[in-house]
């Protein structure tokens, strides 16, 4: 078993893998990295002349052709913007600018109530439409998309058939915690991943105290999404980087974290941020209705308490949870 790792997105990817004899070690991280490159250049909101950037800059009433990669992920994040009537939103840019988690830099407070409304009135899934016989974007102007959301889990993806196409069919993948896992370990059992217990540490999980459970990975994706991580304190109260698009605030309900498993890290990585949008009744009624597998862990006066949707339950049939 060896393991290949590197740099992207302002985070870290690694890949544990069984590697064929045939396969060129230092040619099959060069080939990763040139994914995870990609990816970055299409679709980063921190790199001014990736091909988002450039589309958010682009003038108003305007088609703007788009590589073939980012309009497959913008097509993506649209159609799940529809079914979950904008809790889900990739044009949510404007104001994660304003609260302080975009790539500008500003001092991170509440902002007042007049520039929440300006920066929601420029957002809205509705206003990009796509063209796919010219896998063009039309830009109505001021529209500032952000696939910060979705981008990663693509990435993910992408990491993964480069694998398959490579020979490797034993391997797990992640980046920046999001993970994807495909085949067996050499002792022959599946992939197996920590989901880690909001507060702990930053980084690998290593102790015990800090697992909430163990699940295994058999040709699934998986990704976690907190609000314990990226967020600022303010007078007292605590604001996450989980914007509601509908309201234009973050998130005030007491989700600690979210764990959503799917056959795609693309689909894994944008339903842990709509999970955290929409809440744990509202989301749990979104899972059970679409046969999403999520675990919901909510702070109480208690502590921590699960919950988790039927789906997720039935993944644990070889998982743990520590005492």
């Amino acid at each position: 078993m060896e393991r290949l790792q590197g740099r992207t997105m302002g985070t870290t990817w690694s890949v544990t893998l069984v590697r064929p004899d045939t396969v060129d070690p230092q040619a099959l991280a060069a080939g990763i990295q040139r994914q995870l490159d990609a990816v970055v250049a299409q679709m980063s909101t921190w790199e001014a002349d990736s091909d988002l950037s450039r589309f958010n800059r682009a003038p108003a009433g305007t088609w703007q052709p788009l590589p073939a990669e980012f309009y497959a992920v913008l097509e993506h994040a649209l159609a799940l913007a529809r079914d979950t009537d904008g809790a889900y939103d990739p044009t949510v840019g404007p104001l994660v600018e304003l609260w302080g988690f975009g790539p500008v830099r500003r001092d991170r407070e509440p902002p007042p109530a007049e520039a929440i409304a300006a920066a929601r009135a420029r957002v809205g899934w509705q206003q990009v439409r796509l063209d796919p016989e010219r896998r063009s974007a039309w830009q109505p102007g001021g529209v500032y998309v952000d696939l910060s959301s979705i981008a990663k889990g693509f990435g993910v993806d992408q990491v993964a058939r480069h694998l398959d196409a490579a020979g490797v069919s034993d391997y797990l993948v992640e980046v920046g915690g999001e993970l994807r896992g495909r085949g067996r370990r050499p002792d022959g059992q599946p992939w197996q991943v920590a989901i880690e217990r909001p507060g702990a540490a930053a980084g690998a999980v290593g102790r015990l105290d800090e697992v909430e459970r163990v699940l295994s990975l058999d040709d699934r994706a998986v990704a976690t999404s907190g609000d314990y991580r990226h967020a600022f304190e303010d007078d007292g109260a605590i604001y996450s980087h989980h914007i509601d698009p509908r309201s234009g605030r973050p998130v005030p309900h007491r989700i600690a974290s979210v764990t959503v498993a799917a056959r795609q890290a693309v689909d894994a990585d944008p339903l842990g941020t709509t999970m955290m949008v929409l809440g744990p009744e509202e989301g749990m009624a979104y899972a059970v209705a679409h046969d999403v597998a999520v675990l919901f862990i909510l702070r109480t006066d208690a502590g921590f308490e699960e919950r988790m949707s039927p789906a997720f339950a039935t993944l644990l049939g070889t998982g743990t949870k520590t005492p």
